[in-house]
């Protein structure tokens, strides 16, 4: 007997022992369990407010964060679009954003008046092409809405071919003004590479195809070819600005001849009208005092996928169900 339940007894607390092992096994595993939820928590608590900081951020970076800077006016007003910088297709000075500034601005009931304000020293000649062609359609559509060119530091060459659409040209008695012609630069290194021992071998398909390589030297043909290029563009340069500009030029062909001139020489010549700045063309022109800014801005995420890559961006776009629209040339 006594040995029995001495048996039971070692049995008893084996059986104890063991449920206190599970019970401590239990607790461990919960505890982890706890200790990964109240992690996980935090880990979404400060996710949340890292995006709050960026997105704060962004306000402060950004803010005018839908591009709406061109706020329409419910008074009459004179509506603004700038022009700044180099025309090109990837720049701020893009036909996209100008036309898009200017079809804003006409479509505007409140829109008195519209002022290009220029301040370029020129860019692409196709860009500046498809601005003054817009201009010129709106102003049949619109034809009781004047549009001014007014010129603050420079409207050179692309700038220019701008301006010659506006019903008239303001500037200021120290800018810039003209460069009507076309260039086509670059490099020749020929003649270095042959005193350097450098062989050149540059294959083609195509007689033309290697035409102003900068390694190779240039042929009579090439010359002629180019030359003939850059003569027609500039002609049609010419024809655009006498179209615009009519009797008003005066008849001196150092106008084509690529020079520029300061304001005051400028209407001597007849490239511009007179002197004046936007707030005097908006007072005593237009007779609509008030401005209103119709230029151009990208929105939050055409400049976020500038920044972080557009993929990105348009991911960020279709979560928020946000579509930003396509833009027509």
């Amino acid at each position: 007997m006594s040995t029995d339940k001495q048996g039971d007894q070692e049995q008893a607390r084996a059986g104890d022992s063991g449920r206190w092992e599970q019970k401590l096994v239990q607790k461990l595993a919960f505890s982890a369990l706890n200790e990964q939820r109240r992690t996980r928590r935090w880990g979404i608590f400060f996710k949340f407010l890292m995006f709050a900081y960026l997105l704060t951020l962004l306000v402060l970076w950004f803010p005018d964060p839908l591009g709406q800077s061109g706020l329409k006016s419910a008074s009459e007003h004179t509506a603004v679009i700038d022009i700044k910088g180099v025309i090109a297709d990837d720049a701020e000075a893009s036909a996209d954003n100008v036309i898009n500034g200017l079809r804003d601005a006409f479509d505007d009931p409140g829109t008195k008046g519209v002022i290009l304000r220029i301040n370029s020293p020129g860019g692409s000649p196709v860009q500046a092409g498809y601005i003054n062609d817009e201009i010129r359609r709106l102003r049949k559509k619109y034809p009781k809405i004047p549009l001014h060119a007014v010129v603050t530091d420079m409207c050179a060459s692309g700038g220019y071919y701008i301006a010659a659409a506006a019903d008239k040209i303001y500037v200021d008695k120290a800018s810039i003004v003209g460069s009507i012609g076309v260039l086509m630069n670059g490099f020749g290194f020929a003649d270095a590479m042959a005193k350097l021992g450098i062989e050149r071998r540059l294959m083609t398909a195509g007689e033309h195809k290697g035409i102003m390589d900068p390694f190779s030297p240039v042929s009579e043909f090439d010359k002629s070819h180019i030359d003939k290029l850059l003569k027609t563009i500039h002609q049609q340069f010419i024809d655009t600005v006498k179209q615009g500009r009519g009797d008003r030029l005066k008849q001196d062909d150092l106008i084509f001849s690529g020079l520029f001139w300061t304001g005051e020489e400028s209407i001597e010549l007849g490239l511009a009208d007179a002197l004046g700045g936007s707030s005097y063309v908006a007072r005593e022109v237009i007779k609509a005092e008030e401005l209103v800014d119709f230029t151009y801005e990208e929105d939050i995420f055409e400049r976020l996928a500038k920044r972080i890559g557009a993929g990105a961006a348009s991911s960020m776009a279709a979560i928020l169900g946000i579509d930003n629209g396509q833009r027509i040339r």
